[in-house]
């Protein structure tokens, strides 16, 4: 995977037009956050060849490093998987706290990864690069260390695909999509399969995507009150994947916004 072929279109649809939208790799449904209920599981198996021997196979690529400085290796990888309960992590931004709830039944290996980058403060000092606000895709997008929408932690992750996702109304010939609840926590990929990292995305209105996009929890409602304050600010214009054109609906948040800690717990 070339750096530079890190950004990849999404297909959504925009008054019936197929729109290419990136969605960058490097990465719940609505609702409140639940209790933490611990899980336990046997010890990682060691890696052979950059790849983790456990059942997640998280995947480093040398080709793609992290950038220097966010060089967190892979992340432990038990058998089996931890899969039942739910995790909090709350990203205390510059515009507030965004609290998540990771929720472990539904991406485990996501979930893992995620919790590993956090706990090892690869979030900490990093910018959200990417806000949207088309009819049909609005979202947040942060994880990335070099705040432009290339980077991620040096390895990837496999594809969970969502299940029990509403279909999204298209027009016929267009290709289908579903609705992604307002409050979902998706991870971005390349369009390859298994090429999340750790961009993610938080969706601060419901949106249409090709159910391609793991999601591994929800925002909580204060959280999602600090997106509503975030959004309302507006974007920079960027350039359209498209058309090529500026656009004043995709580009970086108008105020910049910076996770300053993810805090687990």
């Amino acid at each position: 995977m070339v750096l530079v072929l890190l950004i990849v279109g999404a297909l959504v649809l925009v008054g019936g037009i197929v729109l290419a939208v990136v969605l960058t790799s490097g990465g719940g449904h609505g609702g409140g956050l639940a209790v933490q209920i611990p899980t336990t599981a046997a010890p990682s198996a060691v890696q052979t060849n950059g790849v983790s021997a456990g059942p997640c196979k998280y995947t480093a690529t040398p080709q793609t490093p992290a950038p220097s400085g966010k060089e967190v290796g892979l992340p432990d990888d038990p058998y089996p998987t931890p899969s039942t309960g739910t995790v909090t992590v709350t990203l205390h931004t510059n515009l507030g706290d965004i609290p998540l709830a990771l929720d472990r039944a539904e991406a485990p290996c996501t979930v893992q990864s995620f919790l590993h980058l956090a706990s090892s403060k690869f979030f900490d000092s990093t910018s959200c690069h990417r806000e949207t606000a088309y009819p049909t895709l609005k979202v947040l997008q942060c994880g990335d260390p070099t705040g432009e929408g290339t980077g991620g932690p040096g390895y990837v992750i496999p594809d969970e695909k969502p299940t029990g996702l509403r279909p999204a109304q298209t027009n016929a010939g267009d290709p289908p999509a579903s609705v992604y609840p307002r409050g979902t926590i998706a991870m971005a990929n390349t369009g390859q399969p298994n090429t999340g990292g750790s961009q993610f995305f938080l969706v601060y209105g419901d949106s249409q995507l090709p159910p391609d996009y793991t999601i591994f929890g929800a925002v909580s409602p204060a959280g999602l009150t600090t997106m509503d304050t975030i959004t309302a600010n507006g974007i920079t214009p960027g350039t359209d994947p498209s058309t090529g054109q500026t656009s004043d609906q995709d580009g970086k948040p108008r105020q910049t916004v910076t996770i300053e800690q993810a805090q687990v717990g």
